[in-house]
């Protein structure tokens, strides 16, 4: 099974979606967005697939998108889009992409949806949260 991350090494949902995924047996291609970069071709694609508008897609905490006027109410797709492009630390993290479809895993227990098997119990995040008590069951 093919599955990709758009990850940030310095965001704790997107290591902990990651955790996940390797404790799952899943070696996902790894992409540090804030390295690479982002097209708006890319952020088009993988906003449609996974049915989040540039708004909802948005990352406010910890990053300028406020203090660029970003959050302001009729603030057009396309002016969110490249600012995104420009600055990537604008994109809410961390998408995740498998056959089951992409999805902005928020909270980091989301990716489970997009797994064949789940990860074997217990798992907990970094927080000591446990998503997957030890008979292998997702806690809700």
């Amino acid at each position: 099974m093919s599955v990709v991350i758009y990850h940030n090494p310095d965001c704790g949902t997107s290591r902990n979606t990651l955790a996940i995924l390797h404790a799952a047996g899943t070696l996902p291609t790894v992409i540090n967005y804030l390295e690479t970069g982002w097209t708006r071709a890319q952020l088009l694609g993988l906003f449609a697939a996974a049915g989040v508008t540039p708004r909802e897609a948005l990352r406010v905490a910890r990053s300028p998108a406020e203090a660029m006027g970003l959050t302001v109410p009729g603030v057009s797709d396309e002016v969110l889009l490249s600012a995104m492009v420009e600055q990537p630390i604008l994109v809410n993290r961390p998408f995740v992409c498998t056959h089951k479809g992409v999805r902005l895993c928020r909270p980091s227990e989301t990716v489970l949806d997009l797994l064949e098997t789940l990860p074997p119990g217990p798992l907990a995040k970094e927080d000591g949260q446990l998503i997957i008590d030890d008979r292998g069951k997702r806690i809700a």
